[in-house]
């Protein structure tokens, strides 16, 4: 198997997983729905206990400044590759547990379980699970052609632009327009399925 094979697969994130961060340290930073990472495993490798499984190695907390207390997992997530188990991935994920807001103190009841959603997280990304959203500059095979001079010139931003209204403006979800470009992600399609994908949007709005 090319050692880039299952990355490139699951590197895109499709747009109904993805939700901008508005608020605190992170914001204008992407979340990516947890559901969606394990939807991609188990795709990938099976079911959670026939062929993958994640290990809560240990769960711990920390003081930190002004009387706040985080909470951290440790886990192995261990994957099954051509009928046998692999070498384990080993990830910490945080999340607070006493922390401080406008209103005073607050604890979590949900800090193990959101730290452990964050350990997972950083598992998948070893496998490059939703890999562009951390590296949205990384090329891909189909920008590469565009570069080198080959003979798909990438879609403008004015033909994306046009197809993404059109999709906001007739209720058509972005993600089955991406699929008809035979694209994972808008920077992957090409000028010539974005002129056929506004002409079939076209013909299908002169036809309403």
């Amino acid at each position: 198997m090319d050692n880039l094979e299952l990355y490139n697969k699951v590197r895109a994130v499709p747009p109904e997983a993805k939700r901008p961060i508005e608020a605190g340290r992170l914001k204008g930073k992407t979340d990516i729905n947890p559901m969606w990472r394990i939807k991609i495993i188990t795709e990938h490798f099976g079911s959670c206990g026939l062929g993958w499984r994640p290990e809560i190695v240990r769960q711990w907390t920390e003081a930190g400044a002004n009387g706040e207390i985080a909470a951290f997992v440790e886990i192995k997530l261990y994957l099954k590759y051509e009928n046998e188990w692999a070498e384990p991935i080993s990830a910490t994920g945080g999340s607070s547990f006493v922390a401080k807001e406008t209103k005073g103190l607050y604890t979590s009841d949900e800090c193990f379980k959101m730290a452990y959603t964050d350990a997972l997280s950083v598992a998948c990304k070893m496998l490059g699970i939703g890999a562009d959203v951390y590296w949205d500059k990384d090329k891909t095979k189909y920008n590469a052609k565009s570069e080198s001079g080959g003979s798909k010139p990438m879609a403008s931003e004015g033909q994306i632009k046009s197809i993404k209204e059109a999709c906001f403006s007739t209720g058509l979800e972005e993600s089955k327009m991406l699929k008809m470009c035979n694209a994972e992600k808008w920077e992957d399609v090409t000028a010539t399925s974005a002129a056929k994908a506004l002409q079939w949007i076209n013909t299908r709005a002169n036809a309403v």
